[in-house]
């Protein structure tokens, strides 16, 4: 893909790629804006800590994925 508003990919980023992805990997929400949602359609797993839960995104590739640009836009409208 072509980088855009809505894609954007930099492979000359020292973590690139942060997650095994392949094909068109979009860097544009490298940090996540849907972290702070407790309920958010990628796939994080909570971690016990302290008596807490702490949400572990590091396995999750939704945000890394072009066609899910427009998901997360709708989510975060909500």
């Amino acid at each position: 893909m072509e980088n855009s508003y809505r894609f954007f990919e930099n492979r000359a980023c020292e973590y690139f790629p942060c997650h095994r992805e392949s094909g068109d990997f979009n860097c544009l929400f490298c940090y996540c804006p849907l972290y702070l949602r407790e309920s958010c359609p990628g796939e994080p797993r909570y971690i016990e800590r302290k008596g807490g839960k702490v949400k572990d995104c590091s396995a999750c590739t939704f945000p890394h994925k072009p066609e899910n640009y427009d998901k997360i836009i709708q989510f975060l409208k909500i």
